[in-house]
């Protein structure tokens, strides 16, 4: 690790230490945007995973995205996994410390892995498995043994067996698009009955609504799955994309947006590389966290046959945990199971040193304290080597910190450590060791009355 101390912002510098909010009264906090107990839940997961599976897996191509998305798939009958262990599946996630989990139940070819009533292009359409299996429930009830909590990935913007493009169906397309939208809404209604209570519904893409044109799958999802996350469309989106599919964010990260949804707005979004998305807005209204994603495979979410090589390096998912968690993001890191139905080797094995490295690298706590106001002061129980503090805010009462610093006490004296601006859930900071006795954090400008949940000194390791 380089000398210099990692993801901090320059010194702020300031002769006198004079808060930006009245320390008797504060700002009014009711105005302040604050998340969904689904949300909440969402955030405080941290790491979940998103496992990409479809017909193309079996077929002898390399992934195409532009052409899966265009070019039917041909026989169902490729679907044909030989050794399929989904709990091997969601082992490999929760040794990676993975919190939830998501399969593609349906993506661009339009092949779904349930067993649909609405939908014959499905895996009652196979021979494998007597054409009895059902996917989505094999996954979810091994995520519940796991205690990983279960989510699914729709495709419902493209469908290459229906001819469906950008959410519209085209001339080769055999529905109309009132019947390609009530096909939508009524498999949506099977996946939100049909397996109990899901952590995440992700629509690939969004979702348009009707006033779009689109089916209208919020209220089925709001009336079946209450606490579900929804991701997403334009009246609604429990999260947002982080602007790039590199598992990082940029620093600061706000959990906040200038407008609800955002699929309407997506010239806005756009601008500047992105820039909202992966920023958020500290003075947006609406609470929209910010997901960072990538594929463990450098940059493949399917599985083919000859690209073990692309399996990233531990250090390199390790590096996105800080760049993401550790930036107020939710990291979801892509798995590819191959066409055996297993977990590739070595992607197990990379993947059990990501979750080893990131548990041993907390394992050693320091000390941790608690507090509201300007200052938060942790003394630890005598001098300590520590090479982490996380800091994070009682969230469910908003983002209220503007900027802080971070000192240390060292031989009897306070020295700056970092500084920063955006905390919300989590902010790591991971520097060289320093041998200390005592951490604290001083609020520099806040919206309203801090509330730090967590301040926390860790130990460093041999």
């Amino acid at each position: 690790m380089p000398p210099s101390i990692l993801f901090a912002l320059p010194l702020i510098v300031a002769a006198t230490f004079v808060p930006a909010y009245d320390t008797q009264a504060g700002l009014p906090a009711d105005d302040l945007p604050r998340p969904t107990p689904v949300q909440l839940a969402w955030q405080r997961a941290e790491l979940g995973v998103v496992y990409h599976y479809d017909l193309h897996v079996f077929d002898d191509g390399h992934y195409v995205q532009s052409k899966n998305r265009r070019t039917p798939p041909g026989d169902t009958n490729r679907f044909a996994p030989t050794e399929l262990d989904v709990g091997l599946w969601v082992r490999t996630a929760r040794a990676m410390g993975a919190r939830f989990a998501i399969l593609t139940a349906s993506h661009e070819t339009g092949f779904r892995l349930w067993q649909s009533d609405v939908n014959p292009y499905c895996l009652r359409a196979v021979e494998w498995g007597g054409g009895e299996r059902d996917l989505v429930a094999e996954f979810v009830r091994e995520c519940r043994a796991q205690d990983i909590a279960p989510g699914i990935y729709l495709g419902t913007r493209w469908n290459a067996q229906l001819g469906v493009l950008d959410f519209r169906v085209t001339e080769r397309s055999p529905v109309t698009q009132a019947e390609y939208n009530a096909l939508i809404e009524a498999e949506v209604e099977e996946i939100c009955s049909r397996y109990g209570p899901l952590f995440e519904l992700w629509f690939d893409g969004g979702a348009f609504g009707p006033d779009l044109g689109g089916p209208d799958v919020l209220s089925v999802v709001e009336r079946l799955q209450p606490d579900c996350g929804f991701y997403h469309n334009h009246d609604r989106a429990d999260a947002r994309w982080g602007g790039s599919e590199s598992g990082t964010v940029p620093y600061p990260c706000w959990a906040t947006l200038p407008f609800q949804g955002y699929v309407r707005f997506n010239e806005e979004l756009a601008r500047d590389g992105f820039r909202l998305l992966r920023t958020g807005d500290p003075d947006g209204d609406v609470w929209c966290p910010a997901m960072s994603d990538a594929p463990v495979r450098n940059h493949e979410w399917f599985w083919d046959e000859g690209d073990d090589d692309k399996v990233r390096d531990a250090s390199e998912l390790v590096d996105m945990y800080y760049r993401s968690v550790g930036h107020n993001s939710t990291l979801i890191l892509g798995l590819t199971p191959d066409d055996r139905g297993l977990m590739p080797r070595r992607d197990v094995e990379g993947c059990e040193a990501v979750g080893a490295a990131i548990a041993d690298a907390f394992a050693r706590p320091a000390g941790h304290g608690a507090g509201t106001g300007d200052e938060v002061v942790l003394r630890l129980d005598g001098p300590r080597a520590i090479d982490h503090i996380v800091v994070q805010e009682t969230i469910a009462e908003g983002e209220r910190v503007r900027a802080y610093e971070i000192d240390v006490r060292e031989d009897g004296a306070w020295r700056t450590l970092a500084t920063g601006t955006c905390i919300g859930h989590k902010r790591i900071h991971r520097f060289d060791r320093r041998t200390v006795d005592a951490v604290r954090l001083r609020v520099l400008a806040a919206r309203a009355e801090p509330r730090i949940e967590r301040l926390e000194a860790v130990r460093a390791g041999d």
